[in-house]
């Protein structure tokens, strides 16, 4: 004979109670509209796209644990996500302010950041034609007076939605026509290039 402890310990919670489904509650058509087309995104952050689907699953009937496995997630995300949204609706699926330190530079300071950044450097009579993390660093401190990690600018930067193009590596025609003459000789190690004759 099997007894009811047993049967506590082999299907409920280790602590001995047996799970509760977790109901979702009856979403607006507004909020079924937006969520719909949020879980179908390929634009939207993933996290929101991730939150959609679950409160979409769950509105479709599926259980905690199949939205879990569905998504691979663990169950415990799953249902924060579902009992934020029965008590806040779409706002609930939003992220909240995190704890922390606050943020050291100002909205003027953040603003010069971005300004800079979408400023030709040739304008402020510099010997470049575009900037990097580096020179915009050095920059900021030295005649802004900001004193700011390259990383942190790469982030403002992220965060503003600008994205730093990827380092420009040659190919054909190098931009100083003296290039070669300047260079000097290639190194002798270095194979001759082959020309191809038709």
């Amino acid at each position: 004979m099997v007894r009811l402890s047993s049967l506590l310990v082999l299907f409920g919670n280790p602590d001995g109670r047996f799970p509760i489904a977790l109901c979702l509650r009856t979403p607006t058509p507004e909020e079924l509209n937006s969520l719909r087309h949020l879980a179908q995104s390929r634009t939207a952050a993933a996290r929101a796209v991730e939150r959609a689907r679950i409160i979409w699953l769950a509105h479709q009937g599926w259980r905690v644990p199949a939205i879990a496995r569905e998504l691979r997630l663990g169950g415990d995300t799953v249902r924060v996500w579902l009992k934020r949204f029965n008590a806040e609706g779409r706002d609930g699926l939003k992220d909240r302010p995190r704890a922390g330190r606050p943020a050291t530079y100002t909205t003027e300071q953040v603003g010069e950041v971005i300004a800079l950044s979408l400023t030709d450097p040739r304008t402020l009579d510099l010997p470049f034609a575009g900037w990097t993390l580096d020179r915009l660093r050095a920059y900021l401190h030295e005649v802004k007076g900001i004193p700011i990690s390259r990383a942190r600018i790469g982030k403002l930067l992220v965060a503003e939605g600008l994205r730093w193009r990827a380092q420009e590596t040659w190919f054909g025609e190098r931009v100083d026509p003296a290039f070669a003459e300047k260079r000097g000789p290639s190194s002798p190690s270095t194979r001759p290039r082959l020309r191809i004759v038709s």
